[in-house]
């Protein structure tokens, strides 16, 4: 597997220190989208990344905010629930990969955890004809709003058994979402999946369901 550092551009002027992962004979390409507070160095990401690859599957993993972006979210929010913004720049993401001659041809999917599941549903409303699948985790897709009556990719909702609020806000926006939609529910796991076993169950759910749909 070949494990690479790339800049991708987000938007004119502003790009990001991407983390590729291209195992051979790779499938498809699973795009991953954070919140603020984590980054594409996030140790959950790494470990689906990871789990991916062993099944045949690329990643990207990159950075919606730049350095300054995300220092000054650390002191207002301003930025984390500005849905729009991280969606466009994951949309530019997109564009970015189809433009790779080494990458064109992959289905493609994205792997939204916190506020960037909003993005990556918003974005892959945006772009429908290009995304094959969405996995959130512990994600707040509620954010996407009225863009849920416009997703056509294949969803799959993955939420802690533990995280209460989270499920609820789940469930309502699974209702909205007019294309394929599962929620998937990890006993006994809170909204980290820290505990024992609940990532490689968050694993096990995405590499099946990005196995199924790329």
């Amino acid at each position: 597997m070949r494990v690479q550092e790339v800049d991708v551009q987000l938007e004119p002027g502003i790009t990001s220190s991407a983390l590729q992962l291209l195992p051979a004979q790779a499938s498809g390409l699973v795009l991953f989208a954070h919140g603020s507070g984590s980054s594409r160095m996030s140790p959950r990401n790494a470990f689906v990344a990871d789990a991916l690859a062993e099944s045949g599957i690329a990643s990207l993993l990159l950075d919606l905010l730049t350095t300054r972006e995300e220092a000054a979210d650390r002191q207002t929010s301003e930025f984390r629930f500005d849905i729009g913004l991280l969606a466009r720049r994951l949309a530019r993401a997109t564009q970015w990969v189809a433009a790779q001659a080494n990458l064109r041809g992959f289905g493609l999917g994205y792997f939204g955890a916190s506020t960037g599941a909003a993005a990556a549903l918003v974005a892959a409303a945006t772009v429908p004809s290009d995304i094959r699948a969405v996995v959130s985790r512990g994600g707040r897709p509620d954010l996407a709003g009225a863009h849920l009556t416009q997703v056509r990719s294949p969803t799959l909702l993955i939420v802690g058994g533990a995280d209460h609020v989270v499920i609820d806000l789940n469930r309502r926006a699974a209702a909205q979402i007019t294309a394929r939609c599962e929620l998937s529910i990890v006993p006994g796991a809170t909204h980290l999946f820290e505990e024992p076993g609940a990532l490689e169950n968050v694993a096990d759910l995405a590499c099946a369901w990005f196995s199924r749909f790329l």
